[in-house]
């Protein structure tokens, strides 16, 4: 098979996921609204948290830093495939691509560190509340989230920097909606066994790590929860903790569904499916969850919006 550098490769193509042009709108439609209805959610977070000094705390501070991100990962796939369905084009230049697969990689890292952060900041809540200002200090709360940036940003450039080197055939056909690490390196005509092993290390790494520190987290939470005398305080514990419980489980489910469709199904199409839940469902939803099982950012969000919509 005829190979081509990657210096001269100028763009890939992606298939999206049907090649029926009659169901195109309805996709740009439906990706569309996920888009705006992810954004302004997540907007209405920041900003409520923002706007009441009430909520000036690690846990919504963690909770702010989750929708920041989950803006971000939905503006790096999203946009482009609206774009392409308009122009009736499945182009995107190499670089392009490029940077699709390390945006992706950087923000769903970060959304995986994020959510053990917010599982230990609840352990600490919970579990030592005497001491939780103590060690639950702003200088660590930034740290928390400056650490879990820069690991995330070294795994997207390191996968990103390995597909550099990487030769490609002239079949440069993606059969996804956005550039998938995994699909992008399925086309490469020369040896990818360094970058595979990479990818198998980092799902260690970003998947089994923090979904532990979190089981590890909730083991202690419960077991703390179960001994207190009060019902009214395991109540207040178990709502506290609901939400994130909630996220935690759309999150790594949905990513594990779309792993368990690669491996029973030899449809790339029906993969780029499920791929949907796992990149775009799980950061529409989290303000819904939020905002609907957390009394103090409903109430927030009711007088940023009573203050918006009043009279000047």
């Amino acid at each position: 098979m005829k190979t081509e550098n990657q210096t001269t490769v100028s763009k890939f193509l992606l298939l999206g996921l049907t090649e029926d042009p009659g169901l195109q709108p309805l996709i740009f439609s439906l990706f569309l609204s996920m888009y705006l209805v992810t954004v302004l959610g997540n907007l209405l977070i920041i900003l409520a948290i923002s706007s009441d000094s009430n909520l000036h705390t690690p846990m919504y501070f963690f909770l702010c830093s989750l929708s920041f991100n989950d803006i971000c990962l939905s503006s790096s796939i999203i946009p482009k495939m609206l774009v392409n369905i308009l122009a009736q084009d499945q182009s995107i230049t190499y670089a392009g691509c490029l940077f699709q697969v390390c945006f992706v990689l950087v923000f769903m890292a970060m959304e995986s560190c994020l959510l053990a952060v917010m599982a230990y900041d609840h352990y600490v809540d919970i579990c030592h509340p005497l001491r939780y200002t103590v060690i639950m200090n702003p200088r660590l709360c930034v740290l928390l989230v400056l650490v879990s940036l820069f690991i995330s940003i070294v795994d997207g450039l390191l996968h990103t920097l390995m597909v550099l080197w990487l030769s490609f055939c002239k079949d440069l056909e993606i059969p996804h909606f956005f550039c998938e690490l995994n699909q992008v390196i399925k086309l490469a005509c020369s040896d990818t066994l360094i970058d595979n092993i990479l990818i198998y290390i980092a799902a260690c790494i970003f998947g089994g790590v923090p979904l532990s520190g979190i089981i590890f987290s909730y083991c202690n939470i419960v077991s703390s929860v179960l001994r207190m005398p009060s019902p009214g305080g395991k109540h207040k514990a178990f709502s506290t903790c609901g939400s994130h419980l909630s996220v935690v489980s759309l999150f790594y489910d949905t990513g594990l569904g779309v792993y368990i469709s690669s491996v029973v199904t030899d449809s790339p199409r029906k993969t780029a499916v499920a791929s949907v839940m796992y990149s775009m469902v799980p950061q529409m939803l989290n303000p819904f969850i939020y905002s609907l099982r957390n009394r103090d950012m409903k109430e927030a969000l009711r007088k940023l919006i009573s203050g918006t919509t009043s009279p000047l």
